[in-house]
């Protein structure tokens, strides 16, 4: 292999914190601090981190190969989708294809003689860049970063990065199965749906940090700081690494280590020790702190490494899932993380929002990543938030051949680096998902978890008959099942823990019905039946209840947190299984979730209905209508009359800490009357909500997530809307058409105008800025009938 060669092998690798300050190992001037944060003390400060944004002005050329001018093509900011999409009725043959991507860039003056490596966090589903002309390897998979060493073919001035996407179905996870996108239940477009990024260091570098807590729980508590070094130039080099620890600026702990390099690539560990009065990191306290390794050469400052932990102890265990030594009920959703016009390329704000509802919203403690590794921006979102996790590794059912499974034990080993660090996750996913037993490759993937990462236990979901071969074909840590019995609300089952493992429902509920004689049907559509709408919270309730029944049990994690698109028994290639729709926006099945809060954080009263008396509940709610909330006890008021004075359902649902109630609201509602709901805790009123059922008074709703975004053109922020009642509630499938109009600089990501009543009367687009510019954006919203709201208006600052 010539040197050339060398310098142009990927690295499968995240080396996702970086920072240098010198041309070569000896040099002495300000080392950098490490790259995308800030270090807590002052007197460690650079003057500029040593990393090329390569985001912006990137030159689409649509698919290839190019039969126009190679100058063609549209300018477009990353991350990107190669294919417009909707938000509903996607179709893999629009996007699966060879789709070109071209940039030119000049290398800075401060990054010239260093180690150069061009970073991609994900393209999807594979790529063969070229740099200068000359052919990186080609890489595949798309939900984990990789970079390229390109020391040796960059050059002073213009450089000229091509790369030719493929985003058609390949042979590489979670692709690949015979049976094409309709034998996969989630779809998966491409493009480059992360940042790009060209990134210097010195001849010796930190390349990776895992920064390990142990014995949490002991006054002997420790963080094992474990060094990957990469060398190149001169050996052996003689050097000392300083590892810290800090929180809110303060040192907690410090320790350093002289050693000798002697390979190109060398592991060293330092232990940090005395670390006083930590904090542990909890779902109520997520406690973190920054961890720094500084590399000295000649006692000199040469190079940065920063990242952050959490020092807590998660153990799934016979008896159930202890988390800090206390035992603790899981309780949560899965989530997939494609989004509506953007596909996989959301941005950074866009993901944090998902954890944030989960969280602060629907009150989950854990979130199950289906069925791949998710967003770093998700995920450090998880970590702040006190979300737990649950990562995994990409697939679905299909395990390929001997080259397939390469790829499955490469995408494990690089999941497990990439996160280890975050202390939200704590169980991997090593299993491709409801795939079939395969002793030997899980095994492998199991060993593989274990030795990068031995603080954390592996998993991988079941289905069906592994309940019956799971004693000598299963060979993980704990036993995770997809556990569907639904047919009508009251009569929800979940099967018993298996004896003698840990156990956790790992999916349950989704969209099945039974009931109605096949496997799948739309019952969960926003503009479908409201009856049936009805169904999801209570099948969501009972189904947690039920595992909460079982003492051994850790928890339940149930099918999902959002629509998603599919071709698998989907219509218009969606699934409706979400308590929240496609566009994030909750439906009545995130009722339950919704309540599930102490009253002390915040009073709750939702809903499971509309309270409506149009052609589909001519007679309102029905006779057993469900309210979720977390009070003590309910009034209820109709046309200004007391109706009912209601209690939690703690007979049915005895294992639930905040039951649902139920009222008879089968009633005439020909004079349109209002209903008026009291909420108590004790003798206090905690919260009262109304609401109307004449439409007469009915207003277009209309805000964004954020009043503030970076001009940088990759930032956005969804902007939602629908026809609300008069007090702010949801119209039930309420029509007419939002035309939206925006001044200044950014753009609408989404269908506009758009007809509400394809989505039952509500909806959203996003609004994403534009490189280099900053300014206000107003965004005025008009409807076809009804009065138009206050515009909204979003600051755009100077982008990053």
């Amino acid at each position: 292999m010539s040197a050339k060669e060398k310098e142009s092998v990927p690295i499968s690798r995240r080396s996702f914190l970086w920072g240098c300050a010198a041309s070569s190992v000896v040099t002495s001037v300000p080392v950098l601090h490490a790259w995308g944060a800030e270090h807590p003390s002052e007197r460690f400060r650079g003057p500029a981190h040593h990393v090329l944004s390569l985001n912006q002005d990137w030159i689409f050329e649509g698919r290839l190969p190019i039969a126009a001018s190679p100058a063609a093509g549209a300018s477009i900011t990353l991350p990107h989708a190669d294919t417009p999409l909707s938000w509903q009725n996607w179709n893999p043959e629009t996007w699966e294809h060879v789709w070109g991507y071209r940039r030119r860039f000049v290398v800075p003056e401060n990054m010239r003689g260093l180690r150069l490596f061009l970073h991609f966090d994900r393209v999807m589903e594979g790529t063969s860049p070229t740099l200068n002309g000359h052919p990186l390897p080609e890489h595949l998979g798309g939900f984990l970063p990789f970079e390229y060493e390109v020391t040796g073919l960059v050059k002073q001035g213009e450089n000229t990065l091509s790369l030719a996407v493929d985003s058609r179905w390949l042979q590489v996870p979670p692709t690949g199965s015979p049976k094409g996108p309709k034998g996969m239940d989630y779809l998966v477009p491409g493009g480059i749906n992360g940042a790009v990024t060209l990134r210097a260091v010195p001849e010796i570098y930190l390349r990776d940090v895992f920064a390990r807590p142990a014995e949490v729980l002991n006054e002997q508590r420790r963080l094992d700081v474990i060094c990957q070094l990469d060398a190149a130039g001169k050996l052996p080099a003689n050097v000392r690494l300083q590892a810290t620890l800090w929180k809110n600026g303060k040192e907690i702990a410090g320790t350093s280590h002289r050693l000798r390099i002697e390979n190109p690539e060398q592991q060293v560990s330092l232990t940090l020790r005395d670390l006083g009065n930590i904090r542990l990191w909890g779902c109520d306290n997520p406690e973190l702190y920054d961890v720094e390794v500084t590399l000295f050469v000649n006692d000199k400052p040469l190079h940065r490494y920063k990242t952050r932990t959490g020092f807590r102890e998660a153990r799934f265990e016979v008896d159930g899932f202890f988390l800090n030594g206390k035992k603790f009920r899981l309780f949560g959703l899965n989530r997939h993380e494609i989004y509506p016009y953007f596909g996989f390329a959301a941005s950074n704000r866009t993901m944090r929002q998902d954890a944030i509802m989960l969280r602060k919203q629907l009150n989950c403690n854990m979130v199950r990543c289906s069925h791949y590794p998710q967003s770093e921006a998700f995920m450090d979102a998880c970590d702040e938030l006190g979300l737990m996790v649950w990562e995994e590794t990409p697939g679905w059912q299909y395990i390929g051949g001997p080259k397939f499974q390469d790829f499955v034990l490469r995408d494990v080993r690089e999941m497990v680096i990439r996160d280890r660090n975050h202390p939200s996750v704590i169980i991997w996913g090593v299993r491709i998902n409801e795939s079939p037993n395969d002793p030997p490759l899980y095994r492998k993937t199991r060993e593989i978890a274990l030795s990068l990462d031995s603080t954390r236990q592996t998993s991988g979901t079941m289905t069906g008959q592994s309940r019956k071969t799971w004693k000598t074909e299963w060979h993980q840590d704990v036993f995770a099942f997809d556990d569907y019995q639904t047919t009508k609300p009251g009569t929800v089952s979940i099967s018993p823990p298996l004896p003698g493992v840990p156990y956790l429902v790992s999916e349950s509920v989704g969209q099945f019905n039974y009931a109605a004689g096949h496997g799948f049907d739309l019952r969960y559509r926003r503009n479908g039946s409201p009856v049936t709408q009805q169904d999801q919270a209570l099948f969501h309730a009972e189904a947690h209840d039920k595992a909460a029944g079982y003492e051994r049990c850790s928890g339940l994690l149930a099918w999902c947190a959002y629509d998603y698109p599919s071709l698998l028994n989907g219509f218009h290639a969606m699934k409706y299984s979400g308590v929240a729709d496609f566009f994030r926006l909750p439906k009545l099945g995130a009722s339950y979730y919704q309540s599930q809060v102490d009253p002390r954080v915040r009073p709750v009263i939702a809903p499971d209905f509309y309270w409506d008396f149009g052609k589909q509940t001519p007679q309102g709610p029905g006779e057993r209508a469900a309210i979720f909330s977390n009070c003590e006890r309910l009034e209820l008021f109709i046309g200004g009359k007391r109706h009912a004075v209601l209690h939690p359902d703690r007979e049915s649902f005895p294992n639930t800490a905040y039951p649902p109630f139920f009222a008879n609201l089968r009633i005439d509602g020909d004079n349109k009357p209002e209903l008026e709901i009291r909420g108590y805790v004790g003798d206090k009123m905690v919260l009262s909500r109304s609401f109307s059922s004449d439409p007469a008074h009915d207003r277009l709703w209309f805000m964004a997530d954020d009043a503030e975004l970076r001009g940088d053109g990759s930032d956005s922020t969804r902007l939602a809307f629908g026809v609300v009642d008069k007090y702010g509630a949801p119209r039930a499938f309420a029509g007419g058409t939002v035309t939206l109009k925006l001044e200044g600089p950014g753009i609408i990501l989404g269908t506009n105008p758009f007809d509400l009543e394809e989505n039952g009367g509500m909806a959203a687009v996003w609004i994403r800025t534009q490189p280099g510019r900053h300014g206000i954006i107003r965004v005025h919203a008009g409807h076809s009938s009804l009065p138009s709201p206050s515009p909204v208006t979003l600051r755009i600052v100077e982008g990053a």
